[in-house]
């Protein structure tokens, strides 16, 4: 199956697995994916991210954290830039997520990482989703 955006794609497959109560959710593999679920996995928002051989296919297995009962550490995830309109920023104009309580992913030229790292680095980029 052919997807004009592949990380819309990997987002949308988490949400609904979240949604769904599942302990885990394969998604087929890409360096942008494998870099996104490190950084959720490195942030605490899910318990793993390892890459799995299906019949000769590579996925990423994404193995949801909840806390307490059924309680979601991840409650949502929203794809900024797309590919009909790219978002952008500079390094002094990095969005915050819920005043810090969430994430931004920057897609920068040293590499897919946090708005956190981003605004160390002081580096810009593309904004591709907000975590919280």
């Amino acid at each position: 199956m052919i997807t004009t955006d592949p990380i819309a794609d990997f987002l949308t497959r988490m949400r609904n697995g979240l949604t769904a109560k599942h302990d885990s959710v394969l998604v087929p593999l890409s360096r942008e994916k494998k870099a996104i679920a490190d950084i959720l996995v490195e942030e605490g928002y899910i318990r793993s991210a390892d890459i799995v051989d299906d019949e000769g296919h590579q996925n990423i297995n994404v193995v949801f954290k909840y806390a307490g009962k059924n309680a979601r550490v991840l409650n949502d995830l929203r794809r900024i830039s797309k590919p009909g309109l790219r978002v952008y920023c500079s390094a002094d104009k990095i969005p915050k997520v819920l005043n810090g309580l969430g994430i931004a992913i920057i897609s920068t030229n040293k590499g897919i990482m946090t708005d956190k790292k981003a605004r160390l680095a002081n580096v810009g980029g593309e904004v591709l989703a907000y975590i919280w």
